[in-house]
């Protein structure tokens, strides 16, 4: 620690406050009462966004000021913070942090210490954070002149940082946004020649899955979810795992092959990808499977499935709030624009350039958005060391 400094415990510095959480039946979101923060809602990643009014509760309890730093102590999103963006009523799983003297410094100096806050959480499944435990996080605090100077350089760092991330977010946005009017420009405009085709009739074979969710177990097959299929892309690291005979129960009415389609239709429906050849598979719920026929190329398929026009029939016909899916019946009477199979190749051949390019540029502005991450790590490493 830098000559000059002192270490402090938070609490020494900061008033701490644990919500709790009022009576749910006071909860509403017509504005009536006090605005609620309650669990891990409104927190950004580290960027200190203020958090916007979404909840009220006309039974406020514990309360937080607007400026004060809001840190989630309890669960998944142990960590995260972000800042109140105005008086509000903190609920469990929330802790408001005020500084005594200087909020700024407190705001920089907790956001770079963000795997240490999470370490302090006890509970294996669901982290909470005590107040004992966050009191007795050390700080490190140079004279209040010198805060203000390093608070004075961070903030005019982040701020072109910020810029540089945004249009770096934009032009990954835009990159996506590229691809996706080429597929909804092709298969709507179509071409001389081509048809329209409900999908079932361009099956060979079209099967739900079990409606049973299987056994899981830290290994095994790779039991495909709705989550698993996201954006197009197999997921079978996140995957849950199955032993042979839940693989079985699971598969009784059809064993996926490579080649074949699975196509998600609750939560995050309307996604499909293709099999490969290893490994073997096994369908969770909430997931169907289907087999182009020899008129369709699966490929061609996927790229209709995933586009807008694939897209916006899954969003058209799809049911529940609470729980959204498709049902079956639906999902077999999606319109499939229909060319002829070498038109389907050929397209589908553009269209593997075009993804090439657009995942090349993907891969560009990801690796940017991570360095840009990196450094304002590095700075922050920087300032509370006494290197800036």
């Amino acid at each position: 620690m830098k000559n000059g400094w002192q270490a402090k415990r938070l609490s020494d510095v900061c008033e701490i406050i644990m919500g709790t959480s009022p009576p749910g039946e006071t909860y509403n979101t017509t504005g009536e009462g006090v605005p609620l923060i309650n669990g891990p809602v409104e927190f950004s990643r580290g960027s200190f966004g203020k958090t916007v009014r979404t909840k009220f509760t006309t039974a406020p309890n514990k309360l937080c000021k607007e400026n004060d730093l809001i840190l989630c102590v309890r669960g998944s999103t142990t960590g995260k913070m972000n800042i109140a963006g105005f008086d509000a009523c903190i609920g469990r799983g929330v802790a408001a942090i005020r500084a005594k003297e200087y909020q700024p410094w407190i705001n920089h100096f907790i956001s770079s210490k963000t795997e240490d806050i999470f370490r302090l959480g006890t509970g294996a499944t669901f982290p909470n954070i005590s107040t004992a435990a966050l009191a007795g996080l050390t700080l490190h605090m140079p004279p209040l002149a010198e805060q203000r100077r390093i608070v004075g350089i961070l903030d005019e760092a982040f701020e072109g940082l910020a810029t540089a991330k945004a249009n770096a977010e934009q032009n990954l946005q835009n990159a996506r946004a590229l691809f996706e009017s080429h597929l909804q420009a092709v298969f709507t405009q179509r071409g001389h020649g081509w048809d329209t085709q409900p999908l079932l009739s361009l099956c060979s074979m079209f099967v739900d899955s079990a409606h049973r969710t299987p056994k899981y177990q830290d290994d095994g097959i790779p039991a495909l979810r709705p989550r698993d299929v996201v954006n197009g892309k197999l997921n079978f690291d996140g995957a849950q795992r199955v032993s042979e005979h839940e693989y079985e129960i699971q598969s009784k009415r059809y064993k996926p092959r490579a080649s074949d389609i699975v196509y998600s239709r609750e939560l995050s429906y309307g996604w499909a990808a293709m099999l490969p050849k290893s490994p073997q598979i096994c369908l969770s719920q909430g997931m169907c499977i289907f087999r182009p026929n020899g008129e369709l190329d699966g490929n061609y398929l996927l790229y209709v499935l995933n586009s807008p026009v694939g897209r916006e029939q899954a969003q058209r016909v799809a049911v529940g709030a609470a729980h959204p899916h498709i049902n079956l019946s639906d999902i077999k009477a999606y319109q499939i624009p229909f060319p002829s199979l070498d038109v389907q190749k050929e397209i589908t051949k553009r269209f593997d350039s075009l993804a090439a390019e657009t995942q090349r540029l993907e891969s560009l502005y990801q690796r940017k958005l991570a360095a840009l991450d990196e450094l304002k790590k590095s700075l922050l490493h920087r300032a509370f060391s006494g290197q800036l």
